[in-house]
């Protein structure tokens, strides 16, 4: 029983950890990454996709995003998206391809793109702080129910906030890890 509980816990904080990962990759950094876009929500024939199912994204330059629709008629709709999602770049077609080149990162920006990865950050521990408290009131609903010991609720409370532990310290080194890449110049 408790250990089906870890392994629910275990679990949450692994997809917590994973929808940050992914959210840390979309803050952009000193140089253009296809993170920033390729999760875009893109209108196609009235079908709302992620760009990355619609085009072939690349970086050919640390500043320069290059965008290829696998159909021509996506271009439009990529455009819109791009600059709807306000990612500090103007698209900008050439034929059959979408260029979106840039421009350095200011001292200011740099900064502001500091706070909102700390806010990230913070709700990433949130999440798994919520996860620890959801994991302890079933081992005490448990011991309420007789189905486990006192003993065990706190031995299984020790191992939930050892994972709990692991999960904010990997957190905070991602946020470390990001930190540096956005300030680095």
């Amino acid at each position: 029983m408790i250990d089906d509980i870890m392994d629910e816990a275990r679990e949450k904080m692994r997809a917590t950890l994973s929808f940050l990962g992914e959210d840390l990759a979309g803050i952009r950094s000193g140089r253009a990454s296809t993170a920033l876009v390729d999760r875009l929500k893109v209108e196609y024939y009235g079908q709302e996709s992620e760009l990355r199912q619609l085009a072939n994204i690349s970086t050919p330059e640390a500043l320069q995003i290059l965008i290829r629709p696998y159909d021509k008629a996506a271009i439009k709709g990529i455009e819109r998206a791009i600059l709807q999602a306000n990612v500090g770049a103007t698209p900008g077609t050439d034929g059959d391809v979408i260029r979106l080149n840039m421009p350095p990162l200011t001292r200011e920006r740099r900064q502001e793109l500091v706070r909102v990865l700390n806010r990230r950050i913070e709700d990433a521990r949130v999440s798994a702080r919520n996860i620890r408290r959801s994991a302890n009131d079933d081992l005490k609903e448990f011991e309420r129910e007789k189905l486990i010991s006192e003993d065990e609720m706190k031995s299984g409370q020790e191992r939930v906030q050892k994972l709990t532990d692991d999960t904010i310290s990997k957190i905070d080194e991602m946020g470390v890890a990001k930190e540096t890449e956005i300030l680095e110049v």
